[in-house]
């Protein structure tokens, strides 16, 4: 299993990749289609990082780090493929941002999240990240705030 940098080959998966989760969990949000269905546009152009999980050719995971106005990359649109979920392939995907966040010298990663998801809630602390008091979001489902201080 890799860790590739995204590539415009990737955009189908990114989407698919995505839509899967959130649809399990939630409904679809306008901000999610915005994301999901423009990558290049509304992470890669504004200076963010998409990273995509590869096993044999096929992608089976991704994560995106959004540019916010502090320097810091906001971590979105992590996702792994149904079947590898608990394989620690979502905690190889964070801890590739955090390398790429220190190596940009943002001074932290953020995340919206819903308390509903366990799992993804318990890797985040697991990675260091410490809950925020609510903040400002554009999506309905977000009750959780975290950030991970860089450097």
């Amino acid at each position: 299993m890799d860790i590739v940098e995204f590539e415009s080959g990737h955009a189908e998966a990114f989407r698919v990749l995505n839509e899967a989760w959130i649809a399990k969990h939630f409904a679809i949000e306008a901000k999610d289609r915005e994301v999901i269905e423009n990558p290049k546009a509304e992470i890669l152009d504004k200076g963010g990082r998409i990273f995509m999980a590869v096993a044999n050719g096929a992608p089976v995971g991704c994560v995106a780090m959004i540019p916010m106005p502090d320097g810091g990359f906001e971590v979105a649109k992590m996702t792994v493929a149904e079947g590898l979920r608990g394989s620690g392939l979502g905690r190889r995907l964070m801890q590739r941002c955090i390398e790429e966040g220190e190596r940009l010298g943002a001074p932290r990663l953020y995340l919206e999240t819903n308390s509903s998801l366990a799992p993804a809630r318990a890797l985040y602390l697991a990675m260091g990240f410490k809950d925020l008091q609510a903040q400002p979001t554009p999506y309905a489902r977000c009750d959780t705030w975290m950030e991970r201080p860089l450097g």
